[in-house]
Order: C-alpha cells, then sequence, then structure tokens
C-alpha cells in the first residue's frame, strides 16, 4: 500500500513543562457517513478500565483546510461530520502518568503506550501505519528507543533510534510497541542470534550495566530453549527486528507490562547493582520482573485466552484463564532464573517458600478460585480495598502454586517424562507460533486438561477442578516429598498476635487490615482504625506495639484504644498464638521423578 494511504500519526513533544503530547492524525479514506474515532479504554495486561480518554484535552477535525465537526457519542469516542477527501484530527494529550500503562512527559524524557495517545480510525483498524515522531525543540541528543519497526523504504525512515517513520502492520500492531525518548543508559546484548536492548530512565549512580546484560542474557535465552529447542528461534522476529527492556527507575516503584516485542518496567533504584558492588537482596527481585514480562512474549503475547483473540479495548474482555497466563508466567518467571544460572538451588526455594507464605497467610483463598479471581479481576483482583486479603485469591501468586502442583503431578503420572515445560511447547505450537501470521486464535476457557492430557498423558482433571476451578489449596508437601523436597512452616516469631496488618501513620498505628477470625476481628476492631495506646501506654508505630507483644503471651488480655474517625473507642483483645506462616524449603534428597529444575 501506498504510503499515502496508510493512516497517519505525528507526535510532537509540544509542552514539556504541561506535560503534553501535540497529536496529528490523518485518515486519507474517512468514513463517508461520518468517521469515528475511539481511544481504548484499557491497555491489555492491565486489566482494569482506565479511560484514558479522559487526558485528551482539546481535539479539532478539518478536511481541505476547512473545519470538520467532531463531537464526542460516548466516554472514549467521537464521531466527525461526513467529509471528502482526507480527515486530519489534530489533539492534545496530557501525559503526567508515571505507570507502565499509561504516559509521561517533562524535560527530562517522554514515554508513551500507544493505548494513550493513538485515537483508532473505527472501522479501519486493520490499515497499515504511519507513525512520525518529531524531534522536541526543547533538547537535543534525545534518541528513541522503541521495537517498532522503522518505516522501510520511504526516504524519511526513522534510523535506528532515531526521529522519523515508523510503521506498523495495523492498529492493533501500533498499540503494542511503547516508545521511550531521552538520554537513558542503554545496554544491548544477544540471545540466541536476537538483539535485546536494555534501557533504563531514572537517575542509576554508577550502574553495572554490565552484570544485568550478562544475566538477562542468560536468563532471555533459556525462555527461548524452552519454546523452541530445535530452532532457537525468538518469537518476536515475526515482527521486529529487536526486544527491548524499557526499564523506568524510582525510588519505590515497582511492576511491568508486556507487549510483543518489548515491556514496560519499573523498579527500584534500590534493586539495581552498582559497579564494583555485591548486588543488592532485591536484584532477584528485578531479574523475576524482567524474566516474567519476557516469558508474557509467548504466554498472552501470542498463546492468548479466545477472549483476548482478538481484544476487545471498548470493555472488560473477562476470562477464567488469567491463571494459567498470569499464573504459569509467575511459576516460570523464577523457575527460569535457577534453569539460566542467576540463583541457585536454594535462593529458588525461598522464593517459592515467600510465594507461599503469600497464599496461604491470605483467608479469601478459601472464599475465591483462581478461575474466579481470573473472571473478576475487573471488578476485583484490580480494585483491592482493606478487606481484599479476607476475600480475594492472587491468579498470580496462587496460580504459580496450581502450576508447581501441576508439573509435580503431570512428572508423577509420566514417571518423569514429561512436565509442564511440554505443555508449554504444545501451547506455542498450536496457538502461538503462528498468531500474528494470519492464523489468530485462542485457547477456550475449558481446554486446559485436553490440552495437558494431549501434550503429557496425564489426567489432570480432577487436580485442576479441585485446585483451579475449586478452592481447595494446593497439595504441595507431598508432592515437593516425592521430588526430594522438605516443606516444612513455622511462625514467623514467638509473639502473640493480634493478626491484623498496619501502616505507619503520623498520629499512631493504622490498621490496615484485620485478618478475617483473628483476635482483633473478634474484639471489633476494623482496618482504618487508628490505634494510639494498649493497656495505657502510648503506641506510636509498629516496633512500639512488638516490643508491646513481646512481653505478653498467647490467651492473655490487651486493653486498645482506637480512634475510628474521630471517635475513641476501647476494645478488650484476646492475644492469639502466632501461626505458622513462614514456609522452608530444603533439598533432602534426589527424588523419584526430578524437579521442574
Amino acid at each position: 500500500m501506498k504510503n499515502e494511504q496508510m493512516i497517519q500519526y505525528q507526535v510532537r513533544l509540544a509542552d514539556p513543562a504541561g506535560h503534553r503530547y501535540a497529536i496529528r492524525l490523518t485518515i486519507p479514506r474517512p468514513d463517508p457517513a461520518g468517521q469515528s474515532l475511539r481511544l481504548p479504554a484499557w491497555i491489555p495486561g492491565s486489566y482494569l478500565i482506565r479511560d484514558f480518554a479522559r487526558q485528551i484535552e482539546t481535539l479539532q477535525a478539518s478536511s481541505g483546510g476547512a473545519p470538520v465537526a467532531a463531537r464526542k457519542t460516548d466516554s472514549h469516542t467521537w464521531r466527525c461530520a461526513p467529509c471528502t477527501g482526507p480527515l486530519t484530527v489534530d489533539y492534545q494529550v496530557y501525559a503526567w502518568d508515571l505507570s507502565v500503562r499509561g504516559a509521561h512527559f517533562d524535560e527530562s524524557h517522554a514515554f508513551f503506550n500507544g493505548c494513550s495517545l493513538f485515537l483508532a480510525a473505527v472501522g479501519q483498524e486493520a490499515q497499515p501505519c504511519l507513525l512520525d515522531l518529531c524531534p522536541p525543540a526543547h533538547a537535543r541528543g534525545w534518541q528513541v528507543y522503541t521495537s517498532l519497526p522503522s518505516a522501510a523504504g520511504h526516504p524519511d525512515a526513522a534510523p535506528l533510534r532515531g526521529f522519523g517513520l515508523y510503521q506498523a502492520r495495523d492498529y492493533d500492531e501500533l498499540i503494542d510497541h511503547p516508545v521511550e525518548i531521552g538520554t537513558p543508559q542503554c545496554i544491548s546484548f544477544e540471545a540466541h542470534g536476537a538483539v535485546h536492548d536494555l534501557v533504563f530512565t531514572g537517575r542509576v549512580p554508577n550502574l553495572d550495566l554490565e552484570r544485568i546484560a550478562a544475566d538477562a542474557q542468560k536468563i532471555c535465552a533459556a525462555q527461548i530453549e524452552l519454546f523452541e529447542p530445535a530452532s532457537r528461534r525468538a518469537p518476536f522476529l515475526d515482527g521486529a527486528e529487536r526486544y527491548v527492556f524499557l526499564v523506568t527507575v524510582t525510588g519505590d516503584g515497582y511492576g511491568g507490562l508486556e507487549h510483543r516485542a518489548s515491556t514496560a518496567l519499573i523498579t527500584r533504584r534500590a534493586d539495581l547493582p552498582a559497579q564494583g558492588c555485591a548486588a543488592p537482596e532485591g536484584y532477584v527481585t528485578f531479574l523475576g520482573l524482567l524474566s516474567h514480562e519476557y516469558f508474557h512474549t509467548w504466554n498472552v503475547k501470542r498463546i492468548k485466552p479466545a477472549a483476548f483473540a482478538p481484544y476487545d479495548l471498548s470493555r472488560p474482555g473477562h476470562t477464567e484463564l488469567l491463571w494459567v497466563f498470569e499464573g504459569f508466567t509467575s511459576y516460570y518467571d523464577d523457575l527460569m532464573l535457577l534453569r539460566a544460572g542467576v540463583i541457585d538451588e536454594p535462593a529458588y526455594l525461598k522464593l517459592v517458600g515467600r510465594t507461599l507464605d503469600q497464599v496461604l497467610r491470605a483467608g479469601g483463598r478459601l472464599k475465591q478460585s483462581v478461575a474466579e479471581s481470573s473472571f473478576d479481576a475487573w471488578t476485583r483482583y484490580y480494585k483491592q480495598d482493606e478487606n481484599s486479603p479476607n476475600a480475594l485469591v492472587s491468579y498470580y501468586t496462587k496460580g504459580s502454586l496450581v502450576a508447581l502442583g501441576l508439573d509435580l503431578e503431570i512428572r508423577r503420572q509420566s514417571g518423569g517424562a514429561r512436565s509442564l515445560d511440554d505443555v508449554m511447547r504444545l501451547l506455542w505450537r498450536r496457538y502461538g507460533r503462528d498468531f500474528y501470521q494470519g492464523r489468530p486464535r485462542g485457547v477456550a476457557e475449558d481446554a486446559m486438561p485436553a490440552l495437558i492430557q494431549a501434550a503429557t498423558g496425564a489426567d489432570v482433571t480432577d487436580f485442576i477442578a479441585r485446585h483451579a476451578l475449586g478452592r481447595e489449596d494446593v497439595p504441595l508437601k507431598a508432592a515437593l516429598a516425592r521430588v526430594g523436597i522438605e516443606l516444612s512452616a513455622q511462625p514467623e516469631h514467638t509473639r502473640p498476635t493480634l493478626d491484623v496488618r498496619t501502616q505507619a501513620d503520623p498520629a499512631g498505628l493504622r490498621l490496615a487490615t484485620v485478618h478475617e477470625h483473628g483476635p482483633a476481628h473478634r474484639a471489633g476492631l476494623s482496618a482504618g482504625d487508628l490505634l494510639i495506646a494498649a493497656d495505657g501506654l502510648r503506641i506510636t508505630d509498629a516496633a512500639g506495639l512488638d516490643r508491646l507483644l513481646d512481653a505478653r503471651r498467647p490467651g492473655e488480655r490487651l486493653s486498645l484504644h482506637v480512634f475510628r474517625r474521630d471517635e475513641l473507642r476501647q476494645h478488650t483483645v484476646r492475644l492469639g498464638k502466632p501461626a505458622a506462616l513462614r514456609h522452608q524449603l530444603q533439598r533432602v534428597g534426589g527424588g523419584a521423578h526430578g524437579t521442574p529444575a
């Protein structure tokens, strides 16, 4: 298709102080009945209506230099009056969302996801697109970092890391390649011949790029080998020339969002290694995040639930399978660190123990299955409140335990000949490898038992019914013992407990969560209560409460004074015995059927 017939987007970095992008959309052949324009209501991988359209501050349409009326028809959609010839739409987007989901722009850098900036020409989403990234007038030396391909063959095609024209086969591809613009720290490496860029935005003195690249290379190579043991071909080579890790570094951030040939990450500055220094404890957390989002290149970006093939970004897309797409990914993220050799087995078993801690301390797992959690992500998991630990289960954390249990069960039934790896490879061959090659289809809601049996011969129908569709805890103790790993649990401390989660408050100690059926719940305390005194002694922080509890024994009564809103209340609590919620796993033997490592 000729360039002048493609839908064209131009992005200008118009106002760094006001955090505004100026966008020009040109539609060569608008709908003669009137062209509708729509911005996504949510972004794939983050299951909450985000209302990105609320950040569009101004919008004007024209054709042949004459104004064209445009009016808003719903929260995310505008309709332009009928016109002949190309339709041009100019609009401004406010960008002050420093997250992996949205758009951010100031004098130091620019970052955006296409879902935040690019209006779709409704009915023409399948048309090829051109993206013109204009250099900023306010800064010199800025470069462009994205996995979106350059517009090859066009005289204004962008050079590597340069401004100019980029291209996408359709709207879905256009919005699936986030862009970072600025002067970040960057290093590249190859994994099985595929180029990967690590891009770090934010102040990180003495960042050890070489170490991060060496570890990331091992992780990426191990994942490519898992899915493509013969060809060792990276999945993103179906439409991109490189994979890009776009990392925003902050004081306390954490998160990631997957894309087809890149990922946007946020990490804590303290979790990154400095040259000449030992890696901080949180570095494994960062590597696990990197591993998780890279694994999504296969599992959810190409292997998808049928509900996401294709996405409908105008309304929620419900599926009960996020325990597979997020849970399995959460299982493999740390496992791939072990297989890649960047952590050893004791460190890996410690990570599994922490996941068990998180899952088993939350009573919500007994009320909600991971399948239900998946379906209700839009209204419950992504809208958590003070009661969520009592009401919800995470399809990430319990989903990863379901994956571990399935892996061990497959190994048991097959005598060690098959594993969950075989399931992932079957999913890849059947659903993922050709997804962007004109044959997109997704996994049906009830397909997993049959798919697992086809890949491994194992019948896991009952296991899935109990632990994924049902609410039973995964029976890992016996399953791990069969492979030579002992699972034990003990209390985190010896002091008696209120069974609450607290948070600091200038006026005292705030109760953030009151766990159901615990001592504080039975005494009538509630989340939000401000604890100010215990047995007549002032409480100012968690350490002070711990010191007081250290002098008590389970079963004793404790008088607490709290403010609920502006009302002073007194409650008497019978202290509880600390629960065995710290889990430890250790190797004690070789095991009968091998281990996931």
